[in-house]
């Protein structure tokens, strides 16, 4: 079973959400993803979300370009992040979902990086930037390679769209919070409530929500409007809080705040 599929249905029978971490391979050095992806994990991360440095990340917010940019500045590239993800898979059991725009994807090849992904021990892949109508090729490579994709559902989305990115989704489908980048303030209120709702009655799959989640208390109002809570900017802003040598230890600690939030 894939390790996706088999923690949400663990999740589920402990009646608890699935708290997300996203960290940026090559950030904030070279060779610093597996320690952090084994931090987050003895954190008490359920699934953790690697994303693949970009040049033009349309989806990110400032805090998430800056890591991007710095890891590309360190010579970070897909090979590399699929060796950092690889070494980090040795470390954790966890499931570890990758996160790249499509352009590099393609630059890279499509059934190349699927295959070379699964062997790193990648479980399954998020492209911000692939509408579902126009991904037949990703998810054939992926369906060849055993890796599970999965798509975005936005505010926006009309029904038929929110029932076409399930479809799709291989094991979980990921609701943006808010129409804006990653790291924007998010206010969990009447409106937020009631578009998780219609993802609710429309989704047959899991669903987590991501962009602006940074607090203990905001993972604590969305655990029971969806499956999982990704947290990205807040986290790389913690490894930026101090010297490098002290990031696992900011790493953990945060996370370990969040993870309270998600337990029923």
């Amino acid at each position: 079973m894939n390790r996706i599929a088999s923690s949400f249905r663990a999740l589920r029978r402990r009646g608890e959400t699935a708290l997300v971490p996203f960290l940026t391979a090559g950030y904030p050095g070279p060779g610093a993803l597996p320690d952090l992806v084994e931090a987050v994990a003895e954190a008490g991360a359920d699934l953790i979300e690697i994303g693949l440095p970009f040049s033009d990340p349309l989806a990110d917010g400032p805090v998430i370009q800056h890591s991007s940019q710095q890891a590309l500045a360190q010579g970070m590239s897909i090979a590399r992040a699929l060796d950092e993800a690889a070494a980090a898979r040795r470390r954790v059991e966890l499931p570890l979902v990758m996160m790249g725009y499509l352009n590099p994807l393609l630059a890279y090849g499509l059934e190349r990086f699927c295959a070379a992904a699964v062997r790193a021990g990648v479980d399954g892949l998020i492209v911000p930037d692939l509408p579902v109508e126009e991904s037949a090729a990703l998810r054939r490579a992926a369906k060849r390679a055993g890796l599970a994709p999965t798509f975005l559902i936005a505010p926006t989305s009309t029904a038929e769209r929110i029932a076409a990115a399930d479809r799709a989704s291989a094991a979980f489908s990921y609701c943006v919070a808010l129409t804006g980048t990653t790291g924007a303030a998010l206010g969990v209120g009447s409106e937020l409530r009631r578009y998780l709702k219609r993802v609710r009655r429309l989704a047959r799959k899991p669903y987590v929500v991501g962009f602006g989640v940074s607090r203990p208390d905001q993972v604590r109002a969305l655990a029971g409007l969806a499956h999982g809570v990704v947290v990205g900017s807040a986290l790389i802003r913690a490894l930026d809080a101090g010297p490098r040598s002290g990031a696992r230890r900011r790493a953990f600690a945060l996370v370990a705040r969040l993870k309270q939030g998600t337990l029923p």
